[in-house]
């Protein structure tokens, strides 16, 4: 195994059925249901089925209580390894014809997984992590933020759930702001908009990273790169709470339709999402890296997290809006990693 952080999948496949509507849903440890409707969550935020008593809502659920790896964390200055994005290999593609946006009743979440048109793979986002390829299954969003900056908490965090091809996990955290109307110019015009099906990847745009040489549209492999414990930065080059922050059309476009899964358990489609914007701003950025859980029943650990540096904002109509249908919804900070369990 190349990375300690990384899921042994037959030691896991006795939660694969539990935890309805996880943060991992869409993944093997969550299969997507069939027929339409989204799955509602079985667990909550406040009262019985709050985070304090996620253990004794099902046997499943009892590394949320007695787990020494969980997820969120509060990232603290200069404590964790940090990462640069080129080394990620991150390529998002654009999804001209919108995508699945469903109401899980504990969050909600586009759907990203990939199309077949014509025999062709369309709308198929890549990253690579210390030698394991990943595709997106999903992003969903949670209010407030999960992980904590220093011990500052920000209006959202988006949750972007990778899947590797051997069942590893990882997830990219993104922190979410209110756009209060500053001087923070919008990040310009991809050369690849919703009506294109070429992803946004590393080495194209000035972003870093390279091609794989018999595919352009792809990003060459990381597996050549050092091991990500010898590529780590100074903490110091991480520090969401002082960096810009960037206006996103992408999450106003998904936002935007909120209303329209008021209820749980409801989907729609949302327009054409331009993932190239995204795809910009979180490779020009870096990422603290480490192994973790799901931050929702049956807070499965070996997860990798990669938590942005690059802070993203919507407008306040649109948190309103966002905060009307999500409500309340993020787990309360764990301990240090390898530390003993907050509930224990």
């Amino acid at each position: 195994m190349k990375d300690s952080g990384i899921f042994s999948l037959a030691a896991l496949l006795a939660v694969a059925s539990t935890a309805n509507a996880s943060c991992a849903y869409g993944t093997w440890l969550r299969p997507r249901s069939e027929g339409g409707t989204a799955e509602v969550a079985t667990f909550g935020y406040s009262g019985r089925t709050g985070p304090a008593n996620w253990d004794a809502l099902d046997d499943e659920n009892a590394l949320c209580a007695k787990g020494t790896r969980q997820s969120p964390i509060n990232l603290v200055e200069n404590s964790l390894p940090v990462i640069p994005a080129a080394h990620l290999s991150l390529c998002l593609a654009d999804m001209p014809s919108g995508a699945v946006f469903e109401n899980l009743g504990s969050t909600v979440e586009v759907v990203t997984v990939p199309e077949t048109e014509c025999g062709a793979t369309v709308g198929e986002s890549t990253m690579t992590y210390n030698g394991v390829d990943y595709t997106l299954q999903q992003f969903h969003f949670h209010l407030p933020s999960e992980h904590l900056d220093d011990g500052e908490s920000l209006a959202m965090e988006m949750h972007m759930v990778w899947e590797g091809t051997g069942g590893e996990i990882a997830m990219i955290g993104v922190f979410i702001d209110i756009d209060d109307g500053t001087d923070r110019s919008r990040p310009g015009k991809s050369g690849h908009g919703a009506g294109g099906k070429k992803p946004e990847c590393p080495g194209e745009g000035g972003s870093g990273g390279g091609k794989n040489p018999t595919d352009p549209s792809r990003p060459a492999s990381n597996s050549t790169l050092p091991a990500s414990n010898s590529t780590t930065l100074s903490r110091r080059t991480y520090h969401p709470s002082t960096a810009a922050t960037t206006p996103s059309i992408l999450l106003e476009t998904v936002l935007g339709a909120v209303e329209e899964i008021e209820k749980p358990g409801t989907r729609t489609k949302t327009p054409p999402l331009v993932m190239a914007e995204l795809a910009k701003i979180l490779n020009r950025g870096t990422f603290q890296t480490y192994e973790g859980s799901l931050t929702t029943p049956p807070c499965t650990e070996g997860v990798r997290w990669l938590v942005s540096d690059q802070k993203l904002s919507i407008k306040a109509s649109t948190f309103i809006k966002a905060r009307g249908v999500i409500g309340y919804n993020a787990r309360f900070p764990q301990n240090t990693p390898g530390g003993e369990n907050v509930l224990s």
